[in-house]
């Protein structure tokens, strides 16, 4: 009896061994889409928990094929010793990515390395009107320091600075091109950010500040034509906001609440 039971215990520990050896990428692709509730997922994933890659595309709906949100594919490289909660974790894609991205710490706490990522322009449209009606078009690329990550209480927490840098902005409502370059700054603390607008050029200028908390934005700004561009740009102005007198100057108050 107790020889049958160390050949039993033993087949259990040599199958865990291989599972967890062999654990296939495709299921690591399930697990990402039931923890961002069907929002993403990992597209034609290869490889294994500890060496894979992938595209990261939007799930997919019935028969319908995944649709990739972020340009190239994203490759993986994971520590054994993740699993006794050390963990290390490289991430490359250089179609996407900067430079490789770092991650490490336990289960719950992680460090970022530095990087950037570069993000297709059309997806401002997905923050509504009025961007979905500009129509924009430009480099975007989102760059961050060394960012901390936790999970605390089913909450996701960022401590760090990334900053949205967008480059020769156009919009095809707009006569001017580019219509310039702006960089959005979000200082996290925790689950909320401090948020800064800023231009860098362009006779578009946009400026304003605001609070990111719990995924709502408030933010209340300014846009305005740089001198000589009033008549140019002043229909596409008029579809930013409500037009206001300060100063003598038409200023356009951006609003989100």
């Amino acid at each position: 009896m107790k020889r049958t039971f160390l050949w039993l215990l033993a087949i259990a520990i040599t199958a865990v061994f291989t599972l967890l050896v062999f654990f296939p990428a495709s299921w690591v692709a399930a697990l990402v889409e039931k923890q961002t509730g069907g929002r993403l997922t990992l597209g034609d994933a290869q490889g294994t928990l500890w060496r894979g890659s992938a595209f990261v595309g939007g799930a997919a709906s019935g028969n319908s094929a995944v649709t990739p949100l972020l340009p190239g594919r994203f490759a993986w490289k994971l520590s054994p010793l993740s699993l006794l909660g050390s963990v290390r974790m490289e991430l490359d894609n250089p179609e996407a990515l900067t430079q490789p991205v770092n991650f490490t710490g336990s289960w719950r706490a992680w460090q970022l390395s530095p990087a950037a990522l570069k993000l297709p322009a059309d997806g401002l449209a997905g923050l509504g009107a009025p961007l979905n009606t500009l129509a924009l078009s430009g480099r975007l690329q989102l760059a961050w320091t060394s960012l901390a990550l936790a999970l605390e209480n089913k909450a996701f927490l960022v401590n760090g600075v990334t900053t949205l840098q967008m480059g020769d902005m156009s919009s095809r409502l707009a006569p001017i091109r580019p219509l310039g370059s702006y960089q959005l700054a979000l200082d996290w603390k925790g689950q909320q950010a401090a948020v800064a607008l800023t231009s860098v050029k362009g006779p578009l200028l946009l400026t304003g500040s605001g609070q990111l908390r719990n995924g709502r934005l408030q933010f209340s700004g300014q846009a305005e034509a740089a001198a000589g561009y009033e008549d140019t740009l002043g229909n596409l102005l008029n579809l930013l906001g409500q037009r206001r007198n300060i100063g003598g100057k038409n200023i356009i108050a951006l609003e989100f609440r």
